[in-house]
Parts: structure tokens; sequence; C-alpha cells
């Protein structure tokens, strides 16, 4: 029996529209409960140190009332830490970050930070908090994370989706196929996302091993048109329906 997809919703792009205008709304927390209600099985926040979208007091009150589970995407920092620790968010995905980047554009180092890496991977799963690392796939990057004690790695899928040929789209995936099976005969729970968007996503959920997608910035895009509940149900539904073939 081929194990379920899930969709994870990253709200980040509200955020974005509000504080365009430093305004109070959009509210990213009040669309997270709107998604949760469409059908997502996560909502994923990310709190960067330039605070460019979501701010702290919207982690802080989606955990207290989110129905599914919060992904806190978020720099290996101590102060990132510390905020990880006290909101205790289900899942924590470290990601790197670059200050002048508009979003995230590559996976994290693992190998070249290995005794960093264990030492913080460790802090967060003593805690009880769920840990992945988003990396690009590569199984040398792979194995560096099961080596440090992540037990959930999140493959980016920007190559895949910014692939301008179907020869270059092909390739991308046969690679991020053998690095999701990789993964998982570690025993490392596989995620996946970046530049997922509702024509390039069917060939992603297929991959049994991939447990979970993370989408944000095509699904706030289409809401535009369609409205949140209908994005996210559509896009669940193909996810589903690509799983199941």
């Amino acid at each position: 029996m081929k194990q379920p997809i899930h969709l994870c919703v990253n709200v980040n792009h509200v955020a974005t529209v509000r504080q365009s205008r430093q305004s109070t709304w959009p509210d990213p927390v009040h669309a997270a409960l709107q998604a949760e209600l469409a059908g997502a099985d996560g909502i994923a926040m990310q709190l960067r140190r330039n605070r460019h979208h979501i701010q702290d007091h919207d982690v802080e009150r989606f955990a207290q009332s989110c129905q599914t589970k919060l992904i806190l995407q978020v720099e290996a920092t101590d102060e990132m830490r510390e905020i990880a620790l006290r909101v205790m968010p289900r899942d924590v995905s470290l990601v790197p970050e670059n200050r002048e980047e508009l979003g995230t554009e590559g996976g994290l180092d693992i190998v070249g930070n290995l005794s960093f890496m264990t030492e913080y991977v460790g802090s967060l799963q003593q805690a009880g908090i769920q840990t992945a690392l988003f990396i690009n796939p590569e199984e040398a990057q792979i194995e560096a994370a099961a080596r440090v004690g992540a037990p959930v790695v999140e493959l980016h899928t920007g190559r895949y989706s910014m692939a301008v040929s179907a020869a270059e789209r092909t390739a991308e995936l046969a690679r991020i196929v053998s690095c999701c099976d990789y993964a998982f005969s570690l025993g490392l729970t596989v995620n996946a996302g970046h530049g997922l968007h509702y024509d390039n996503v069917q060939a992603i959920a297929e991959i049994e091993s991939i447990s979970e997608l993370t989408i944000g910035h095509s699904l706030i895009a289409r809401a535009l048109y369609w409205g949140l509940p209908t994005a996210v149900s559509k896009m669940k539904r193909l996810m589903v329906e690509a799983r199941h073939r």
C-alpha cells in the first residue's frame, strides 16, 4: 500500500503583502486556518532574521491555534533556536538564509558543518521537536543529514522547477527520484519543495518515498484568482491523484 502524500502550505507570501504596507492584514494566521479547513496537512512559516514577511507574533499566534501542525522554517542560529524552544512547534525545518535573497535559493551544506549541525539538531530533537534539514538532492548531503541525527530531509526541487528544457527537467527529476530512494533507504523521512506549482507537482508527488510537499508561492498566487480554499483543495487533489496512479 502506498504511503499518503501530505500538503504543507507556506503562508509567507500572505505576510509579504501585509508587510508591504506595514498593515495588520491580510493576516497569515487567518490564511493558515483557512488552508487547514481546505485540506492542508500542515502550515509552514519562515521566520527570517530581517523579518521580511512572517513576524514573531504570527508564529506565536498560529502555534496556539493550529489544528494540524506548524513547520517553523528557520536558519540555524542561537536566536532562532531560542524562539523554537519557546514556541515549541511540532516541526522545525532548518534552511539556509542569505540576507539579500527574496526566497531560499539553495540547500544547507551539512557536509561542511557536521559538528555544528549535530549539536544544533540534537538540541531540538532532545526538546521533542522533529527537525528537518532543507538540502539539495545530493547523496553526500543526504548521508551527512543522517549522520547528524536529523530524522527528516526536505529536498530542494528548485532546479527541477526552473528547468527550461524537457531534457533538463527529466534529468533533474531522475536525480530527485534517486536521492529520495537513497534517503528512504537510510531510514529518513523524505519531504520536498521549492518552486512547485500546478503544472509540475504531479511528477514529484508520484515519487512514493516522498511523504510531504511544501508549496507556497504558486498556491498563494493562484488564490488571488480562485480563493485560498479552492487553491489548496485543487493542489491537494493533484497530489493525491498523482500518488495513486
